[in-house]
């Protein structure tokens, strides 16, 4: 009877629940000392793009007035964006509201929408100067990103670099205690993040020398982890 039973066990195993077996999975056991460390890494990368995004606003007397005057100024920023070879262009619903009269101004109705969209780094003047210069424009911060083939490979160097910190403390814990041997028995990520990089503002004077998109801070990838080690 045993031996039928081990025999179908590969069959049933697909049957079990699957918490049950989560939990006879998960549960490790540390007959030393249970050391805890928390790694982290970052790696700055080259910049293949700018991601921008800008609002549009305008103020009219009625809602009607409004949504047409917002209507043609982004009729003048598409052109414009297009211009600049910009690829991935979005621009939200627009949305309206109504601005109460007050002492020196008569009541009038706001307009607003948001843009955004990628460009090559060298467009970044362009960007500032044609589009940041035009009607109801104004600009967010701009950010730099990287090459989304090198994603994978980037994340495997720092989850790299993240549990050799993690590992280098825990081995500093476990010899300050006199143990050596460290077996790790779980691994927990935590977040990482991509900052933004500038404010990107339109010039007035000509004579000022461009914005230089070789001085945006490059694309910083961070990431962290928990190690929980058995120390003996």
């Amino acid at each position: 009877m045993t031996w039928n039973l081990l025999r179908l066990l590969p069959l049933l195993l697909p049957l079990l629940p699957a918490a049950g077996l989560a939990q006879s999975q998960v549960q490790l056991a540390c007959t030393g000392t249970l050391v805890e460390a928390r790694g982290s890494a970052e790696l700055k990368r080259t910049t293949q793009r700018l991601r921008f995004s800008l609002t549009l606003e305008t103020e009219e007397p009625s809602t009607d007035a409004a949504l047409a005057s917002l209507q043609r100024r982004l009729a003048e920023v598409r052109t414009t964006l297009k211009s600049l070879q910009v690829v991935d262009l979005e621009v939200t619903s627009p949305s309206t509201w109504q601005r109460p009269a007050s002492r020196d101004k008569a009541g009038a109705v706001q307009a607003t929408l948001q843009v955004s969209g990628q460009l090559a780094p060298t467009q970044l003047q362009p960007l500032v100067r044609q589009v940041g210069g035009l009607p109801g424009v104004r600009l967010s911060p701009v950010a730099t990103e990287a090459d989304a083939a090198g994603d994978r490979a980037a994340r495997r160097q720092l989850l790299r670099a993240s549990y050799q910190d993690a590992l280098q403390q825990a081995q500093d814990v476990a010899a300050a205690i006199g143990l050596r041997g460290l077996q790790p028995l779980e691994v927990q990520l935590e977040g990482g993040g991509r900052p933004v990089a500038m404010r990107a503002l339109a010039m007035a004077d000509t004579a000022v020398p461009p914005f230089d998109p070789a001085e945006l801070p490059g694309p910083m990838e961070r990431l962290s982890l928990q190690v929980r080690f058995c120390a003996r």
